[in-house]
C-alpha cells in the first residue's frame, strides 16, 4: 500500500490536497442540447448585498446549473461535450461580472456513490463570495513555487511527467492527462493543458474543443477498466481577479470513488492509496476502447 506522501521533484509542493464534497446545483437536458436552470437543492442563496454581521460577513452566491445532454456521457457527442463545456466559460465570464463572487466552482457527481442527487447525467456550478481554504491553499503553494523557481510547478511536472512516461495516460497537442504521483485515490487523474494557461475560461476555441475530445476519451477508458465507476471531477483555476499569473495552471481533476475516507484519512489530511499510479495509468492507458458509431 502507498502512502500519498510520495514527495519528490515538483510534485511535493501540492503532494497532499483534501477534497471538499459540494452540491447544490443541478442539471437536465431539452433533447440533447446543453441548457442550465437554477438548483432546487440550492446551498447557497443570492441577496442584493453582502451584509455585515457580528459574526461576519454572511456567504452570498449566485447558483446556475448546467445540463448535459439527457443520454449518458458515454453516449454523448465530442459536440455535446464542448458545448458543455462553452456553457460553463460564458456563465463564468458573466458571474465574474458580479463584484460579490471571489471564486467558481465547476464540478461533477457521477453516481449515487459520488453524491448525484439526480439520476441522469448532470455538471454544477457554484460561485462562492470567498476564496475555498484549499483553492487557497493550492494556489499560494504553486505561488511560493514560482517566486523560488520562477518556474510554473504544474509546467514542471508535464515536463517532468512527459520525460518519465510511466504516469502519462494519454497525450494530445493540447492536453496530458496524468495519474498525479502522490495521488490520494485509486485512478486518480488529472488533466493539464500543455501550454501554460492560469484561468479555465480565457481560452480559444480549439482548447475547448480538444478538451471535449480528451474528456470523451477519459472517461470512455475509465469506464471500461472499471466497469462504469461512479466518480467525482471537478475544474481547478484561479479565483476571481487573479485570472491572468504564471504561477498557476488550470486543470481536471477526476476522482473515482472506489475507497472511502476513514479514520486515518479524516484525523491526519494524509489518504492511503491502494493502487500505486503508475499502475493505474498503465491499466487506463493500455484500456481495449471500442470506437462509438458515428452519429
Amino acid at each position: 500500500m502507498n502512502v500519498n506522501l510520495r514527495f519528490k521533484g515538483t510534485w511535493a509542493a501540492l503532494a497532499i490536497i483534501f477534497l471538499a464534497p459540494l452540491a447544490g446545483v443541478r442539471a437536465q437536458s431539452t433533447g440533447g442540447a446543453a441548457a442550465s436552470a437554477p438548483s432546487k437543492i440550492a446551498v447557497l442563496n443570492v441577496r442584493n448585498a453582502i451584509v455585515a454581521t457580528a459574526e461576519g460577513k454572511q456567504a452570498q452566491a449566485q447558483l446556475q446549473s448546467q445540463f448535459a445532454p439527457k443520454q449518458n456521457e458515454l453516449q454523448s457527442t465530442q459536440k455535446q461535450i464542448e458545448d458543455v463545456l462553452w456553457a460553463f466559460r460564458d456563465r463564468m465570464l458573466d458571474l465574474k461580472n458580479d463584484k460579490r463572487f471571489r471564486y467558481v466552482l465547476i464540478f461533477k457527481n457521477h453516481g449515487e456513490a459520488a453524491g448525484a442527487s439526480l439520476e441522469h447525467p448532470h455538471s454544477q456550478l457554484i460561485a462562492l463570495p470567498i476564496v475555498p481554504k484549499r483553492v487557497r491553499e493550492e494556489v499560494d503553494s504553486s505561488r511560493h513555487y514560482y517566486y523560488d523557481k520562477e518556474r510554473c510547478i504544474f509546467c514542471d511536472m508535464i515536463r517532468q511527467e512527459l520525460d518519465s512516461g510511466v504516469r502519462v495516460i494519454g497525450e494530445t497537442q493540447l492536453f496530458v492527462t496524468l495519474a498525479p504521483y502522490a495521488p490520494r485515490f485509486p485512478f486518480e487523474m488529472w488533466i493539464l493543458p500543455k501550454q501554460h494557461s492560469s484561468s479555465f475560461e480565457n481560452n480559444q476555441a480549439p482548447l475547448y474543443a480538444g478538451l471535449a475530445k480528451v474528456l470523451k476519451d477519459n472517461l470512455v477508458r475509465l469506464d471500461a477498466v472499471l466497469d462504469r465507476p461512479a466518480y467525482n471531477l471537478m475544474i481547478h483555476t484561479s479565483p476571481i481577479g487573479e485570472e491572468v499569473n504564471e504561477h498557476y495552471h488550470w486543470h481536471i481533476e477526476i476522482i473515482p470513488k472506489l475507497t472511502k475516507v476513514a479514520g486515518f484519512e479524516w484525523g491526519t489530511g494524509f489518504y492511503i492509496c491502494p493502487t500505486s499510479p503508475e499502475e493505474s495509468a498503465r491499466f487506463i492507458r493500455e484500456a481495449q476502447v471500442v470506437p462509438a458509431p458515428p452519429r
